[in-house]
């Protein structure tokens, strides 16, 4: 029975920790979403597609949709779907692999590329929005915080492959 009480206890401080980070995503993204959600909304593709585009940004990575798939989290039918309507929508093209003919990768059109930087900087300026209204010593705090998370490798991870979509 105590297992069972501490472990409320725990799950509520963890439920709090996370009400916390919420409300801080939110924030950070402005106001009903922010510019951002304005841009997805505006361009029409579903949230898969945002996602494919988004990683078909990084630089020196020729991806097939098996790949990308593997690589944000979705299945292969829907990565599938998302590059088909991205195709159909200018934004994407299949490009026959130099090695093997068999595979096709995928690559942004200027129109795609376009979408892309849009979506990461209307995230980047609700970011550097919040970031700006902080006061010397939050912001400090902020980026203490921070600097420690950096050195989880999935974090570290996902911050390099970001640091390279910004500065391309």
């Amino acid at each position: 029975m105590e297992a069972a009480v501490r472990d409320k206890k725990t799950t509520g401080v963890e439920d709090e920790l996370a009400l916390k980070l919420g409300a801080l995503i939110l924030r950070c993204m402005g106001p009903q979403g922010g510019e951002v959600l304005r841009v997805i909304d505006e361009s029409g593709v579903s949230f898969a597609q945002i996602k494919v585009l988004v990683e078909l940004q990084t630089p020196d990575e020729a991806h097939t949709v098996t790949s990308l798939a593997e690589h944000i989290g979705i299945s292969a039918a829907s990565a599938s779907r998302a590059a088909d309507g991205m195709v159909r929508k200018k934004l994407v093209t299949r490009v026959e692999d130099s090695d093997d003919r068999r595979v096709k990768r995928l690559a942004l059109t200027t129109k795609g590329q376009r979408l892309a930087d849009r979506i990461i900087s209307a995230r980047l300026a609700s970011l550097e929005e919040f970031t700006g209204s902080l006061e010397a010593d939050e912001r400090r705090k902020l980026e203490s915080a921070l600097d420690a998370l950096m050195k989880r490798p999935e974090v570290a991870e996902i911050y390099a492959n970001y640091e390279r979509k910004v500065s391309r």
